[in-house]
């Protein structure tokens, strides 16, 4: 199998803003359940952010390509490789990207529910993320 992005990098991520360094945003699909493809260059990582929702919400990651991180508040950082998932449930503060030598791909799954919103925070620092790997 080749070692490729599979649906595509898309364009410069528009929620740029809410990132260290460079990603790209790929919308797969907006009907009924939002799907996007985001590709994280190497040490690139989205900040400190929680998924509200009043009813349902929360969302889904599937890794698809290259090395990253996953980690939420209080707890230690998970690696993510081609064929791991996540589920964060409404109300967690986390945040995921790149390892800092991988560009890192995944599928974002928004799961359906009621007044669904991002709240984006702080941006995960240089020291906090150089503790990685």
């Amino acid at each position: 199998m080749k070692d490729e992005i599979l649906f595509g990098k898309g364009i410069e991520n528009p929620y740029g803003e809410f990132f260290v360094g460079q990603s790209y945003l790929n919308t797969i699909n907006e009907e009924g359940v939002f799907i996007a493809n985001v590709t994280f260059e190497p040490a690139c990582r989205n900040n400190w952010h929680i998924h509200h929702a009043k009813t349902g919400g929360g969302q889904i990651l599937l890794a698809t390509h290259g090395e990253g991180w996953y980690q939420e508040e209080g707890k230690d950082a998970q690696k993510l490789v081609p064929g791991s998932s996540v589920y964060i449930a409404p109300g967690v503060k986390h945040w995921h990207g790149a390892s800092k030598n991988s560009e890192f791909t995944h599928i974002a799954i928004e799961v359906p529910g009621t007044e669904c919103e991002t709240e984006w925070l702080e941006e995960v620092s240089d020291e906090e993320y150089e503790q990685l790997e």
